[in-house]
């Protein structure tokens, strides 16, 4: 399986400075803040929207000083949300590490998420990189309105497929759109390039989500997030919802009385879990991921072949075959 340095290898020089131009970019002389995004930069994840940004501007140009602050502005804007995300989870765990919420609370977690979130578009504003600015806007537009469908939905336990792909779509494929079109815009003003990785970016962000779901079903907790989480938070997502719609009314019913009732019991959750799995649940899910992967790849079809293609192609192998 290709890995995570096979596909920065084009732009393993930009990842490098990239770094160094990051840390500057949240540096601040609050004493508390400072200790707190110190914390954040020892604990980084894999990267991958920053990778993304530099590869759709390697591919569609050269890489310059705008698709560094296109990079930033999305990972401050990306950091800020989970940090606020983990607030409204009452999420004490982020990548197998305590999360910001867990050691300095609720009052301290919001305000460190206003602040990096500030610190993107304030970056944005002193670059005069307005279209840039416009680009992550409607991702955190976008984002929220997802996370508030989902909120209403999960209440009444009776999200549609159709409800599941926009809910993911604003909530996680839309933050990978920004990262492929900004990388783009940082390069060139074509609009059809743009377009296309546009069309790239929301189609590998939507199998990126589904792959996430698909974990939680899983025997193993392997990705630093709980085994059924999503059960347990009463969050419908697609292996639940195809296995749903499969199935009597009485098996429904039940289900959803499980769901609504497991008040975090193993055995109820289980019993879920076996349904989703008889229902053939996971294969239906496993099935859509592959049909978005494919999307995206062939979203790639029109650009000319290069290093920077082949890292775009393997991201969304990668993205459907990781194991965390």
């Amino acid at each position: 399986m290709v890995t995570l340095t096979d596909i920065k290898s084009p732009i393993k020089n930009e990842i490098k400075e990239f770094e160094s131009f990051f840390k500057s970019s949240i540096k601040t002389k609050v004493p508390l803040l400072d200790h707190i995004t110190n914390y954040i930069l020892r604990r980084k994840g894999k990267q991958l929207r920053p990778i993304i940004v530099f590869l759709a501007a390697r591919i569609s140009g050269e890489p310059n000083h705008s698709t560094y602050t296109a990079a930033a502005l999305i990972e401050l804007l990306h950091t800020a949300t989970l940090i606020h995300d983990d607030v409204v989870d009452d999420s004490y765990e982020r990548r197998g590490f305590f999360s910001i919420y867990a050691i300095w609370k609720t009052k301290v977690s919001v305000l460190v998420g206003d602040y990096l979130l500030s610190k993107g578009l304030l970056l944005a504003v002193e670059k005069k990189e307005y279209h840039l600015l416009e680009i992550v806007s409607e991702a955190v537009r976008e984002m929220s309105e997802g996370e508030l469908i989902q909120i209403q939905k999960a209440r009444r336990l009776n999200l549609t497929e159709e409800e599941y792909f926009e809910i993911i779509r604003k909530k996680t494929a839309t933050l990978i759109i920004a990262c492929a079109a900004s990388g783009a815009s940082s390069v060139t003003g074509d609009r059809e390039t743009i377009s296309k990785l546009r069309e790239y970016g929301e189609h590998a962000g939507i199998a990126f989500q589904i792959k996430d779901d698909i974990f939680d079903y899983q025997k193993k907790g392997i990705i630093g997030k709980p085994i059924a989480n999503d059960i347990k938070e009463k969050k419908l997502t697609l292996p639940l919802i195809y296995a749903l719609s499969n199935s009597s009314k009485s098996e429904r019913k039940h289900i959803l009385g499980l769901i609504r009732n497991n008040n975090n019991s193993t055995r109820k959750i289980q019993q879920v879990i076996e349904f989703v799995i008889n229902k053939k649940g996971l294969d239906y899910a496993v099935m859509k991921m592959n049909e978005h992967k494919q999307k995206a790849i062939e979203s790639l079809a029109d650009f000319p072949d290069n290093d920077a293609k082949k890292s775009l192609i393997d991201l969304a192998e990668y993205i459907t075959n990781r194991d965390r």
